[in-house]
């Protein structure tokens, strides 16, 4: 099993402007999505047909720019991030991936704080990377922003393997758990939760 996900994880190769901003979050110390998971975002966002995503959790860009490859030409992406360090090293990826300035809107602040003043049902996607112990959080207000037909995905739905081992009962398994039971339970969402990267849990609205 260990094989065959280490097979996955290295199927997906990337470019220069992808693995200089791989650098580039490792000096900044921000951990970035594998290339699995982008390559995963950008097929959602290509059969969605995305114009409109948020991400909450810039980084170093990593995940923006596979976003922004599956997205249309004509999509934005509103990616926030609380590190004004990671979203400058996301400009300097956008830049150099040659992204138009208007593909991208990115706010500086506390996602929470900003997800609220978004509009509802206007999203294609919501792309959560971030604090595991605000997952619950995340999924109340993504799926608000949602679209019908639109996607919610949220990466560190494993924790390292954490989440399904019972033993494990530290806040934020508990918080990864509880937002895993939300989308379960949502009669609106379709859900299914994806081995790669720390476990990408993905659900459509209907």
């Amino acid at each position: 099993m260990e094989r065959n996900l280490a097979y996955v994880e290295e199927s997906v190769v990337e470019d220069d402007v992808l693995l200089d901003a791989r650098e580039r979050a490792t000096e900044l110390g921000a951990v970035p999505v594998p290339a699995s998971v982008g390559a995963v975002l950008s097929m959602y966002a290509q059969m969605l047909g995305a114009r409109a995503v948020v991400e909450v959790g810039t980084g170093a860009g990593i995940s923006g720019l596979w976003l922004l490859d599956g997205m249309r030409e004509d999509g934005t992406l509103t990616t926030i991030d609380s590190e004004p360090e990671h979203q400058r090293a996301a400009k300097e990826a956008f830049r150099t991936a040659e992204i138009p300035p208007a593909r991208t809107r990115l706010i500086n602040g506390r996602a929470l704080d900003v997800l609220p003043r978004l509009a509802d049902g206007a999203y294609d996607l919501v792309f959560v990377d971030a604090a595991p112990m605000e997952h619950p959080l995340y999924v109340e207000q993504g799926v608000r922003l949602l679209r019908e037909g639109g996607a919610i995905i949220l990466h560190n739905a494993l924790l390292g393997g954490r989440v399904p081992d019972q033993s494990q009962r530290d806040p934020a398994t508990q918080a990864v758990r509880a937002a895993t039971r939300a989308i379960a339970e949502n009669p609106e969402l379709t859900s299914v939760l994806i081995p790669i990267g720390d476990g990408l849990l993905c659900a459509s609205r209907g």
